[in-house]
């Protein structure tokens, strides 16, 4: 097969590390972290890349959860859409949604920090969750204001860090030099007073997309059908066309 992904750049190295050792011929294109920060916007230009598709392709993967109901909504056009049943991308770091959910229920304070997300992602360093999403909005708005030290220092004064989070959890996929990111983990986490942890992640909800292992775990469009939400553990289902 030939497959078109479409992926956030914080997954850049696990996305680009699993394409190189797919058995199919995988063009990844990455869309920026900032994104995030209007669904509708990101909707938009991920519909559009879609749309764009020829049928040179046997299908469009993306490397996304439903990341703030920016997936919600989208149709596949020309060929399948494939799409893993992931509430954000942590569960894609995790490799499990039953390993994110059971990580949620015994640590909801966690932020989570990873290789390329801290790298390309300018003045946040680490990953809320979508019920933190307040707390992150807020963040990145002292930061587009002030910059990422004011920032930080405004949500420590408020306490706004402490309100929600109490551990730093840094998630080693195995690709890339962590060293630099762990240290820079750890020093927030002390300034900040909450503990440090690092956890292994796993490539096989990436790797499964790549290599064309749908079967469990992600939603599979055909042309005409759309993403909507389901508020169950399966996150994301399609409706028929309209």
């Amino acid at each position: 097969m030939r497959l078109k992904c479409l992926t956030c750049e914080a997954l850049a190295r696990p996305v680009y590390f699993c394409a190189a050792r797919s058995p199919h011929i995988v063009d990844v294109e990455l869309f920026p972290i900032a994104l995030h920060r209007d669904p509708a916007d990101l909707r938009a230009r991920l519909q559009s890349r879609i749309d764009e598709t020829s049928t040179t392709y046997d299908a469009v993967v993306m490397a996304y959860g439903l990341c703030g109901q920016s997936t919600a909504g989208l149709i596949a056009n020309t060929v399948p859409l494939i799409i893993p049943r992931a509430h954000d991308c942590i569960t894609l770091f995790l490799g499990d949604r039953e390993r994110y959910g059971q990580e949620f229920r015994e640590n909801p304070g966690t932020y989570w920090y990873s290789l390329d997300y801290t790298e390309r992602n300018d003045g946040s360093a680490g990953l809320g969750t979508e019920a933190d999403a307040k707390t992150q909005d807020l963040y990145q708005e002292y930061v587009t204001k002030y910059g990422p030290d004011n920032a930080d220092y405004l949500m420590e004064v408020m306490g706004a860090w402490q309100e929600h989070y109490d551990r730093a959890a840094l998630i080693d996929m195995g690709v890339g030099d962590n060293a630099g990111i762990e240290a820079q983990t750890r020093e927030e986490a002390a300034r900040r007073g909450w503990r440090f942890e690092r956890i292994a992640g796993d490539l096989i909800l990436i790797r499964r997309l790549l290599d064309g292992d749908w079967e469990t775990d992600f939603l599979v469009l055909d042309p005409g059908e759309r993403v909507v939400m389901t508020h169950d553990r399966q996150v994301i289902d399609c409706a028929a066309p309209a």
